[in-house]
């Protein structure tokens, strides 16, 4: 009994730690395709993490993963290196950090979804309910800031980023039990590098000269933090904790990333993006009670 509340307070934490590091993914982003293409960025944070990742993996001898553990790296590596980075920097083209910010709220549902799918996870009808109300407060924010109108490409962009973020978290979190979690975001990142190269070349920006700095910070942060460390908590807690019940942990990232927002890029924080992640905040108190 004591070994199962250390592990899930492990869980927890190394959830939370995973949350607040992917909190300074958007506002990263958001400055590095000031200075470098949605595509250039895609690939370059995917290769650069790539290349830490085979040095990790081959300065601690860690073994090759299995043909069926390959087929659910694939998976992984398509949801959060390929999909969710493409995807979350084509929206930042023509969306404040801020507005994008508010979708990564839909992501514990979608994890909870896919926890049921690939993990065969069965959250109780309670903590679907609050699990569906934080998804609904999100789509309440998203008609408002539209006008009504519809949604907007850059939020379809966020909506696909998000589905398949929740995928490859779900996945992650299964084979992380068996591979471990900082291996599996490793590996997932070598399979996608035959893919990212290319990207990344036919890409490459023909000139340097008038990239601002910031774009570097934020390329520097997205590579090593966003796309690499901060999987390294996340899959564990994931693996530790359960992958719906830690999943919920997501609903406070958008929070966190309007603070960074605000402070870093100096964008305007509504009272209503304020009021909605509060809300989502309270979601997932309540949602990790009756997971």
């Amino acid at each position: 009994m004591l070994f199962n509340l250390k592990e899930s307070h492990q869980g927890w934490l190394n959830g939370f730690i995973g949350v607040v590091i992917f909190a300074g993914s958007m506002p990263a982003t958001r400055v590095a395709v000031n200075g470098f293409s949605p595509e250039f960025l895609t690939g370059a944070r995917a290769c650069i993490a790539a290349i830490l990742a085979l040095i990790l993996l081959l300065v601690l001898k860690q073994p090759r993963p299995s043909m069926h553990q390959m087929k659910s790296l694939c998976i992984i590596s398509a949801g959060v290196v390929i999909g969710f980075p493409l995807f979350t920097a084509l929206a930042l083209q023509t969306e404040t950090a801020a507005h994008s910010l508010i979708f990564v709220a839909l992501l514990p549902l979608a994890t909870a979804c896919f926890a049921v799918l690939r993990a065969k996870e069965m959250p109780n009808n309670a903590f679907w309910m609050y699990a569906v109300f934080g998804s609904a407060l999100v789509i309440f924010f998203m008609l408002h800031q539209s006008g009504l109108k519809g949604l907007s490409l850059g939020d379809l962009y966020m909506i696909s980023a998000v589905l398949l973020c929740g995928l490859g978290y779900a996945e992650g979190g299964v084979l992380s039990r068996t591979l471990g979690g900082w291996q599996v975001i490793c590996w997932a990142l070598i399979i996608a590098l035959p893919l990212m190269l290319p990207l990344c070349w036919l890409y490459f920006p023909s000139s340097f000269h008038g990239i601002p700095p910031s774009a570097y910070i934020g390329l520097a942060y997205v590579s090593l933090f966003s796309m690499l460390l901060g999987f390294f908590f996340w899959y564990k807690g994931l693996a530790l904790g359960g992958i719906a019940k830690i999943g919920q942990i997501q609903l406070v990232q958008p929070f966190i990333g309007l603070v960074l927002c605000a402070l870093l890029l100096n964008e305007h924080i509504s009272l209503l993006m304020i009021a909605v992640s509060l809300a989502v905040v309270s979601c997932v108190v309540m949602a990790k009670k009756y997971a």
